[in-house]
């Protein structure tokens, strides 16, 4: 007898997110500050804070409504000695410089007046090395109590020196060290993290390097407890390769962050303006360029890879905090970028924005992609951008089929920059295509689903219906979205 499959959250499918790094996004004066931080409007460092906060998030809520945002992915919040504070001191209380615990429960209460979920970011492979029981561990050495928290191979512990740390450390990072869940005090720590949040009434976890913990049965009992707290809790694994033994079982998690679904897009849409440079410092590939069916096969093998469930569960993203900002990777083309999005809004799964994306900010890899929104500076908004967010999330959001339909491909000539797909349920059908090349393109598409009239709902180009035959016109670099009525 099988266990049945443990389903996404169904709300996810609906979702918008938005990614936001506390640290960068909006500082408010509600929240009393260190001095020693950087100017806002000053280029990002790896170790200097800029004092962002929680309660700067609450201030610019309005604003992520009007963008048609309804989710929100934070990088984490938890104490912590760095500005991105995957170094986590205290698993049970928000950092102070972000507003502290109190801070937290004001934002979850104003976002859910608004009906915007949160997602929080938990970093259980490895802490910060000013966690309780590993500072122990460098007070006391082999007499600390905590000894077994760690895998410990040689004393004395180089924790600071340069020397090689002699345990076990997130890519030998002595400022990370790991967690041994192969001790059960470790993992009952780790499981009360989570129910801890999810009784506080976060709505879903995104867990940090899930595969570096190879114990067994870890994150199965993860989702057992967490989801017996609240059974609409979203998990959503950072699984950079194929997420197949992750996802498809529905004994771990719902989704996966979807980069194979983001670089494929971005080669496609940007092709040969992508930075080579930025290109070869990111860990999933925008290159070699793709063409139209070499874009299509990709998201035919990416849709036979995981079930249905799993496809409307995934977080679907064109960059991160662990990549160059999308505009960078295009290198500063727009087009691109609009085109990517029109493609992330229309794909199966929940769409995912990195705060600023929205409005063209640029940005290498870490720390360029970590800059500070530029809320007072209105006149570096890209607002074609803009629009082309805004407008593209209240399309997604008033038809149902871009949420919830089945996708088809329909166009994809070799040798073509014209690509087109169906979205489709019970109740409408919607024809989505985009030309990425720098001259017109036209197809004809014979489907004996399609016919009738079509209204356009999102873009330009051109589209009759004769004798059983679409014909599409598409001008360059621009995509459009048809409603089909028979």
């Amino acid at each position: 007898m099988t266990t049945p499959i443990d389903r996404p959250p169904d709300w996810v499918a609906d979702a918008i997110f938005y990614q936001i790094f506390p640290d960068r996004f909006a500082s408010s004066d509600r929240v009393e500050k260190p001095p020693n931080l950087e100017a806002w409007d000053d280029p990002p460092t790896i170790f200097g804070y800029k004092g962002g906060d929680l309660p700067g998030i609450v201030e610019h809520l309005d604003y992520i409504v009007d963008l048609g945002v309804n989710a929100l992915y934070l990088n984490p919040i938890f104490a912590s000695a760095s500005n991105h504070r995957y170094h986590t001191w205290d698993y049970f209380h928000i950092d102070p410089m972000l507003g502290g615990d109190d801070a937290f429960d004001d934002l979850l209460a104003e976002c859910h007046n608004r009906g915007i979920r949160v997602v929080i970011d938990g970093v259980f492979n490895h802490c910060g090395r000013g966690f309780l029981q590993f500072n122990d561990l460098l007070e006391n050495g082999q007499s600390s109590a905590w000894v077994d928290w760690f895998l410990v191979d040689t004393w004395p512990l180089h924790a600071y020196d340069g020397h090689k740390p002699g345990y076990h450390a997130w890519w030998g990072n002595a400022a990370l060290p790991k967690f041994n869940t192969e001790n059960p005090q470790v993992v009952e720590y780790l499981m009360r993290v989570g129910e801890h949040w999810a009784r506080k009434g976060i709505d879903g976890w995104r867990l940090d390097v899930p595969n570096e913990i190879t114990t067994d049965g870890f994150w199965e009992e993860f989702r057992q407890r967490v989801r017996a707290i609240n059974p609409d809790l979203y998990l959503v694994g950072e699984i950079w390769e194929d997420a197949t033994d992750w996802i498809v079982r529905g004994d771990r998690f719902d989704g996966t962050m979807n980069y194979h679904f983001g670089g494929r897009t971005i080669a496609f849409t940007a092709g040969t303006r992508v930075d080579a440079q930025l290109a070869a410092g990111l860990p999933f590939p925008v290159s070699p360029a793709l063409d139209a069916p070499g874009y299509g096969d990709a998201m035919n093998d990416l849709l036979f890879r995981y079930p249905r469930h799993s496809h409307l569960a995934n977080l679907n993203l064109l960059g991160s905090h662990d990549t160059a900002r999308v505009l960078s990777v295009a290198a500063g083309d727009v087009d691109s970028v609009i085109l990517s999005t029109l493609l992330n809004f229309t794909f199966p799964g929940a769409p995912s924005i990195y705060y600023g994306d929205e409005i063209g900010m640029s940005g290498g890899n870490d720390p360029g992609s970590r800059g500070t929104f530029p809320w007072k500076r209105t006149d570096l908004w890209n607002d074609r951008l803009l629009r082309a967010h805004r407008s593209l999330a209240s399309l997604r959001k008033h038809h149902r089929a871009l949420r919830r339909g089945e996708y088809r491909r329909l166009v994809a000539q070799d040798g073509s920059s014209l690509y087109a797909f169906a979205m489709q349920d019970e109740n409408e059908q919607l024809l989505i295509a985009l030309n990425v090349s720098d001259i017109g393109a036209s197809a004809t598409i014979v489907d004996d689903a399609l016919g009738g009239t079509f209204k356009t709902l999102w873009g330009s180009g051109g589209i009759k219906c004769t004798d059983g035959e679409v014909r599409l016109a598409l001008p360059p670099r621009t995509g459009a979205v048809w409603e089909a009525s028979p």
